[in-house]
């Protein structure tokens, strides 16, 4: 049975294009409208997410801006940072105590993040000693991640010869994120940009002493901390 995605679910994605970076930012003129970004990034059809993006608006969590974008409201914003952090301490969980790889921590903590209540959630973040960061890199507070925006770029926007350290992964893909870390780019790796070339969408790179080509996704999806 496919799963279902739920409220939190999609608050949680609105969140990510509500503050973009680098894959989660648009791209060029022919940006896809937000219900089928929001499709492309939870796998559902255009129909299924257009009809929650009204679901949110009735209740308050959304509104329309100039352009008809979704956007998320005062009360929708704090419930979708909430949502994201809960998210993460659950990853967190599985990956200290659980066993479970960085990769495989974010698809359970989608299936399972609605059954921990807020007093769970905080009993969670106190036995992790309050982890200020997930797996993949991303601040456990929303607050320091949407400050700490302004520092990073996506590695596609190195130039050639620049170095620098990877500080978060886009998680919102499960195959490009098990491939990240089959590949070994992991929070706080250094790389270097040796080729760029961005019409073609193909990157190359120096990690670990070794050469790495990464199409246009990958780089978009690395998030990095120029040196």
């Amino acid at each position: 049975m496919a799963h279902r995605h739920s409220v939190d679910e999609y608050l949680e994605t609105i969140y990510f294009l509500a503050f973009p970076i680098g894959e989660y930012a648009p791209q060029g003129s022919r940006t896809p409208t937000l219900a089928a970004r929001v499709a492309e990034m939870l796998g559902v059809s255009r129909a299924s997410a257009g009809e929650m993006l009204k679901r949110l608006e009735r209740e308050g969590l959304v509104r329309r801006g100039q352009h008809k974008e979704a956007l998320l409201t005062r009360k929708g914003r704090a419930r979708a940072e909430k949502v994201v952090r809960k998210h993460r301490l659950i990853e967190r969980l599985l990956t200290d105590f659980m066993g479970y790889t960085a990769a495989e921590a974010h698809v359970h903590a989608d299936e399972i993040g609605e059954s921990f209540s807020d007093d769970m959630i905080e009993r969670v973040a106190k036995k992790l000693g309050n982890p200020e960061r997930c797996p993949h890199g991303w601040p456990v507070d929303p607050q320091v991640e949407q400050a700490e925006n302004e520092e990073l770029k996506p590695l596609a926007a190195l130039d050639e010869g620049s170095k620098a350290t990877i500080v978060r992964l886009a998680e919102h893909d499960g195959e490009l994120l098990h491939w990240f870390y089959d590949q070994g780019f992991e929070p706080g790796r250094k790389l270097q940009m040796t080729a760029a070339d961005p019409a073609a969408g193909s990157f190359r790179v120096k990690l670990d002493g070794r050469e790495e080509t990464l199409a246009e996704k990958a780089a978009a999806g690395l998030f990095v901390r120029p040196s």
